[in-house]
């Protein structure tokens, strides 16, 4: 297994797993009130922040574990790497376009932040599963 692909997967692992510790937090809070008003920045902030400091730290593991011919980056692994970063991309316009249409309707914060958190765990999840789908389907640029 080529070091990209393994990058992917630790991508798609760590955002899973970050994401659903923030929405447990964030969930598990909801009994005491409505779910708009539950303090949702600082779950939102360490978990983005423990997926970063988890990714770098999974990232160095694989790379030093990895043999030396192995990390090296060819011409389809860089293909492979801006095709799964453009398809994510869209995500991330997804979620920014969703939360400026809830500024301008004046909703609650709470709906703004996790919509454009939605959007980049979307995005990170839909383009470490193609550059996956690329190494393991074949990669046939267009």
């Amino acid at each position: 297994m080529a070091v990209e692909e393994k990058r992917a997967w630790i991508m798609i692992v760590v955002t899973v797993v970050s994401y659903g510790a923030y929405l447990a937090v964030i969930l598990g809070g909801s009994g005491k009130g409505p779910l708009a008003e539950q303090p949702y920045a600082a779950a939102l902030l360490w978990t983005v922040g423990a997926a970063i400091v988890a990714s770098i730290a999974l990232h160095i593991t694989v790379a030093l574990l990895s043999p030396e011919e192995g990390r090296v980056k060819d011409q389809r692994d860089r293909e492979i790497h801006q095709f799964g970063e453009h398809i994510g991309q869209s995500f991330v316009a997804i979620g920014a376009v969703t939360g400026m249409i809830l500024a301008m309707a004046e909703a609650d914060q709470f709906w703004i932040a996790n919509a454009i958190y939605l959007g980049f765990v979307l995005s990170a999840l839909l383009a470490s599963t193609a550059k996956i789908a690329s190494y393991r389907m074949g990669f046939h640029p267009w």
